[in-house]
């Protein structure tokens, strides 16, 4: 059984409350819920944090033993060169995940610290971006 880790940073635990024209409707821990009863043959796991510290502890815990680590780092994805270089350091692969279409919105969220490091990256399918990079690692 494959092991994989959803990893949200900042912001990302007011999902249902905070620009729901943005963000969708939906919180977080429901929708995990629902990805777990869908992937059963995934040992799946979550952890989200607004302190980039913790999200950097979290990706060096299991970033040699796991066999995928979806991550949106929120606004870290733009500002945050150690959570890059966190990435570059492990060996398990990482999908980079926004809910919004990056590139629609702001000018400073066109560019992510993180693509480069990453196995790839999907954004602007809302939710459903989780479930397609989980759809990648469970091949």
């Amino acid at each position: 059984m494959k092991k994989i880790l959803i990893l949200n940073g900042p912001n990302l635990n007011l999902l249902g409350k905070r620009e729901s024209h943005i963000y969708g409707e939906q919180d977080f821990e429901s929708y995990f819920g629902e990805l777990k009863s869908q992937c059963s043959s995934i040992d799946l796991e979550y952890f989200q944090s607004n302190v980039e510290g913790y999200l950097i502890d979290k990706l060096h815990e299991v970033g040699f033993d796991y066999d995928g680590i979806v991550l949106n780092a929120g606004g870290y994805s733009h500002t945050s060169v150690a959570i890059r270089d966190a990435i570059k350091a492990i060996s398990t692969p990482v999908m980079e995940v926004h809910i919004s279409n990056i590139y629609a919105r702001e000018a400073f969220r066109h560019h992510s610290m993180l693509s480069e490091v990453c196995i790839g990256v999907i954004c602007g399918l809302g939710l459903e971006g989780y479930t397609a990079a989980l759809n990648f690692f469970s091949k």
